[in-house]
């Protein structure tokens, strides 16, 4: 059975800075695209930041510059360190991953959450 877990949330001041990480486990048999997307207070969920296995990056407008995602193959985690933190930034970060468990076709998986809180 696949599980993302993720770790690394917390209460951090404006300015500061945050790395979140992500470990897949389970019977996988490859990791497609992963990434990171947001949920703040009374929002939409929305996208972060994706890297696909070949390491091409993606960022919304708001973090480039500030937020940077990679990944270990192999230890099937990705990771998001965050830099200048903005009270805006405050939401729960959900992990995402795509993968493959032996055919062609991926299946889609995320994390529990973890929530970061950016406030002085």
């Amino acid at each position: 059975q696949v599980q993302l877990v993720e770790s690394g949330g917390g209460l951090v001041q404006p300015g500061g800075s945050l790395r979140l990480s992500c470990t897949a486990s389970g019977n996988i048999f490859a990791i497609g695209t992963m990434g990171w997307y947001r949920q703040p207070p009374g929002k939409q969920r929305e996208l972060v930041a994706t890297i696909t296995n070949g390491v091409s990056t993606n960022y919304v407008d708001s973090v480039k510059g500030r937020f940077t995602i990679s990944r270990d193959n192999a230890k099937n985690t990705v990771y998001l360190q965050m830099n200048s933190l903005k009270p805006v930034d405050t939401a729960v970060y959900y992990c995402y991953a795509q993968i493959y468990l032996g055919d062609p076709t991926y299946r889609e998986y995320w994390g529990q959450g973890t929530q970061v809180t950016v406030s002085s």
